[in-house]
């Protein structure tokens, strides 16, 4: 996304100077944003000026900044270690991690393996699934984001620019991701688009280009983050785990966005009533630390030692962050937080869909929230620049947005975010998108039925 820097403070570009002097030009920014300090729902540059987040580090600070409970317990960690290679000796922080992940874990009777970062989870997952069935084929999704790693980068597919370049990695086989606003598979009257995925999975893929025998797991997200925010319509997972017994594949859930209380339940997947093989997580787990990990049945990790590890993986004072985070969530019923905020916003959403044209569709579960943006409602024509200009007034304006999917907006604050904040930011969001709906309409011109 292309910003004017001038939109900054004179601090703030001084600092973009020297960034763009000796940091790696392959880093995408979305605005000319310069970080000062952060508490809570509210950041300031350095310039001074307050913004609130509505992003929280792409859904990462799942408690929001500095929560004086988790800044607390990593002080005392870093007064006794901050390393030992866990792949190598034992300490009782990551043990009490592992231990805290398996309870709230959606499945029974698990392990966990602890790595540095959301792709590293996904690598561990592949990794896993093929030591323990011997396969190496996988399928994943149109329009999924797993990470930048050559492994990981074979399941991604939400930009062709993260491709474009690389040979990857695993053989992958791509397959639609259901979306009920734009299906790509239709369905037929008796079945629903997440259906009709699994139906051609079965009966064209696995007919005429892939033995099933061959696939050693299904890399999944519960909800879709980079690709729109796309929640999959009812019976898709229950049909996918029968797919997956049926053949003896491994179902993969990439939790690394979706998880750790994001949409109201521990781990997204368990509004689907389905139980995964193998849970990917990182991101909100830690409150920024750098952590991320799997948890699997215990029957499938069976790999020896040496067969996976990480230096850094399970980092002791990462690993008491993410302790922390966990125990927060927990003692500040976080969880129905994340609920009821969510549902806030959403109501006020759907309200403001009656008013403004442009949003096609809302999306989301807790406060995970998805808004695609079209020029009209009936061809579904996607309205990109409007999104973008969405995101950069709402930035001038002191609120902080993202992008996801080619033409959509998430919401993704903290998840103890209070309500003042909430209805302060629903408020910007509103007026920037009056503001610019009415430019981007009076330049284009109002399609027949936009409003219909």
């Amino acid at each position: 996304m292309i910003f004017d820097k001038k939109n900054a403070g004179p601090q703030a570009q001084a600092w973009m100077e020297r960034d763009a002097a000796c940091i790696s030009p392959s880093l995408s920014r979305e605005y000319p944003l310069v970080v000062g300090h952060a508490e809570g729902s509210e950041l300031w540059d350095v310039d001074g000026r307050r913004y609130i987040d509505f992003m929280a580090g792409v859904a990462v600070l799942n408690v929001g900044h500095r929560h004086p409970y988790v800044v607390e317990k990593v002080r005392e960690q870093i007064d006794k270690f901050w390393h030992i290679c866990l792949s190598d000796f034992y300490y009782p922080q990551a043990v009490e991690l592992a231990e805290k992940l398996q309870a709230v874990a959606p499945m029974d009777d698990t392990l966990v393996y602890f790595g540095n970062s959301g792709t590293e989870a996904v690598e561990a997952a592949i990794k896993l699934a093929m030591y323990k069935t011997g396969r190496q084929k996988f399928i994943g999704f149109l329009g999924a984001f797993h990470g930048r790693t050559l492994g990981s980068l074979s399941f991604t597919a939400s930009k062709n620019t993260q491709r474009a370049s690389y040979a990857t990695g695993v053989k992958t086989f791509h397959v639609p991701y259901p979306n009920a606003y734009r299906p790509i598979l239709q369905a037929d009257k008796f079945t629903n688009c997440g259906e009709a995925v699994v139906d051609y999975i079965e009966e064209q893929l696995f007919r005429t280009m892939l033995s099933p025998y061959d696939v050693a797991g299904i890399l999944v997200e519960p909800i879709q983050g980079e690709g729109g925010y796309v929640v999959p319509p009812p019976g898709f997972f229950p049909r996918l785990r029968e797919l997956a017994d049926k053949y003896g594949i491994l179902l993969m859930t990439d939790e690394i966005q979706s998880g750790a209380g994001r949409t109201g339940k521990w781990w997204a997947i368990e509004h689907e009533d389905v139980e995964p093989d193998i849970v990917c997580f990182a991101k909100g787990i830690g409150s920024g630390m750098p952590i991320g990990g799997i948890i699997a049945r215990k029957e499938l990790m069976s790999w020896g030692p040496g067969s996976h590890g990480s230096t850094y993986g399970g980092n002791p004072v990462a690993a008491i962050s993410a302790l922390a985070t966990l125990e927060v969530m927990e003692q500040e019923n976080v969880l129905q937080q994340a609920h009821d905020t969510g549902e806030t916003i959403m109501d006020a959403l759907v309200e403001m869909q009656s008013r403004h044209p442009s949003i096609g569709d809302l999306r989301g579960r807790g406060l995970m929230v998805g808004i695609e943006f079209v020029k009209d409602r009936i061809t579904k024509e996607r309205a990109v620049d409007l999104r973008n200009e969405i995101i950069q007034q709402a930035f001038k304006r002191g609120l902080l947005l993202i992008p996801c999917g080619t033409n959509s907006i998430r919401m993704t604050p903290p998840l103890n975010i209070p309500r003042p904040l909430v209805e302060e930011g629903l408020a910007i969001f509103e007026s920037v998108l009056t503001e610019v709906e009415g430019k981007m309409l009076a330049r284009n011109g109002v399609a027949a039925g936009i409003g219909d």
